[in-house]
């Protein structure tokens, strides 16, 4: 099964376990680096040169943004995981159908939810507590960056296919260069043109929009595997069968966390501006701190599944003991760093002169960034839970750390003695909680 240049396509069947797992996840992390240039670009122009309010308007859009393209993502991932397994099991026929069936159910699932954000966009608006002063600002935006749906689509979905046989340097190229397009568009629209908060939002889709059409191109020329002959063209029952279990549940656990996420960005909203714009910052801080591994966990689950369709338990144990050794030694250098700079870090977002912002910024990253090795387990339990195909787990381990998160921040931020301390104390806690359900989880498997 050659699909691609041997020099962009890591083989995680063989060799050493630790080595095939970080040369595989090295593109997705430097990838996700350069995704999160698309936000980082957009709140660093918004927060320096339109100001605090409209800040605080992208950041409580962004998580309305982030809501409904997790269902896409995790469609995404779940079919991937089911690539994976099959790539492994070299079954090259079914391996196409399984891609005409996945694209068919994601396609549609995205058109949909492309319609129904479109309109109801009030609604979604005021579910998540706007303040009216920011209403207009953040409508606006989130008109424009609904509209770009369908690219996140195509991009993720061919990047799942990519990945999925051992490719994770293509769509790195793609998301640089459209990266790159956003922060240029960004200043042009913002700061000659005065597009305001409209220019911020094109930029993002305009560059979406190149990612995406790229790596579709690149796929269907490129790529043997996914040039499908009629015989792959039908609705396999084993086949939906399969991608339904696994997309489904995977979109669902993207899905609670990031409606858990959102719930907590109305709490945070109910504080009022000066708390909304320092969560905005600290948010896109984190994402850079974490965000290595969670695509190391999103390796990882490739890794299982491949391993698993190939029928290598051993190689899969070997993984878990290595993974476990590398996101320790990371999420412990990565606590150091922000501990050590969170006031430079945050004034990349926020102006000197907001010092009840910053102190705000301060606390939260004091408090949580301590606790990163939690997450970085977390992530590497949904990646294996995914890629043995018990993706449900995945969801219990979800609702077990964003359910004590949600109530824990909205009990002990009621205690006027504690107020927004308590928000951020529930985040570490509910990431300990998940991870001992899910630790217990692996050992009762491994009985079995």
């Amino acid at each position: 099964m050659r699909g691609f240049d041997m020099d962009t396509t890591k083989d995680l069947l063989n060799g050493n376990e630790a080595k095939a797992m970080i040369n595989f996840s090295i593109p997705m992390i430097i990838g996700n680096i350069f995704q999160q240039l698309y936000n980082i670009a957009d709140t660093v122009i918004v927060g320096r040169f339109i100001g605090p309010r409209a800040l605080a308007a992208v950041g409580s859009s962004f998580s309305i943004m982030v809501l409904l393209t997790s269902i896409i993502l995790g469609l995404c991932m779940g079919s991937s995981a089911v690539f994976s397994y099959l790539f492994g099991r070299k079954e090259t026929d079914t391996l196409k159908n399984s891609f005409f069936t996945s694209f068919c159910f994601i396609g549609i699932v995205a058109t949909v939810i492309n319609l129904c954000s479109l309109l109801f966009i009030d609604s979604i608006l005021s579910f998540i507590n706007i303040p009216p002063e920011l209403l207009a600002d953040s409508k606006k935006y989130l008109q424009i960056i609904f509209y770009g749906i369908g690219f996140t689509f195509l991009y993720n979905y061919f990047t799942a296919v990519l990945r999925s046989m051992g490719n994770s340097y293509i769509p790195l190229i793609f998301l640089v260069i459209s990266a790159v397009m956003n922060i240029v568009l960004d200043i042009i629209f913002v700061v000659p043109l005065r597009m305001g908060i409209a220019g911020a939002a094109y930029a993002t889709i305009i560059a979406q929009g190149f990612s995406a059409t790229g790596i579709f191109l690149y796929c269907v020329r490129k790529v043997p595997l996914l040039r499908l002959e009629r015989r792959h063209i039908y609705f396999n029952k084993r086949i939906i069968a399969m991608i339904a279990n696994n997309s489904v549940l995977t979109s669902i656990q993207q899905s609670v966390m990031n409606f858990g996420i959102l719930m907590i960005q109305g709490l945070v909203n109910s504080f009022g501006i000066p708390v909304m714009a320092a969560f905005t910052a600290v948010v896109k801080i984190e994402s850079f701190a974490y965000m290595p591994v969670q695509d190391f966990g999103n390796a990882f689950s490739t890794f299982t599944a491949q391993n698993r369709g190939a029928g290598k338990p051993e190689r899969i144990r070997n993984g878990i003991c290595s993974a476990v050794k590398i996101i320790t030694i990371y999420c412990a250098v990565a606590s150091c760093l922000i501990l050590l700079s969170a006031r430079p870090l945050l004034h990349l977002f926020i102006r000197k002169n907001e010092t009840e912002i910053l102190n705000i910024g301060i606390q939260y990253l004091h408090i949580v960034s301590v606790f990163y090795f939690l997450i970085g387990y977390l992530f590497m339990l949904y990646g294996f839970f995914r890629g043995i195909g018990k993706p449900g787990i995945s969801i219990i381990l979800t609702i077990t750390s964003l359910g004590a998160r949600v109530a824990l921040a909205y009990l002990l931020s009621s205690i006027p003695s504690v107020g927004i301390v308590g928000i951020w104390w529930s985040i570490p806690i509910g990431w300990a909680l998940a991870d001992v359900i899910g630790l217990i989880m692996v050992k009762s498997l491994s009985k079995e």
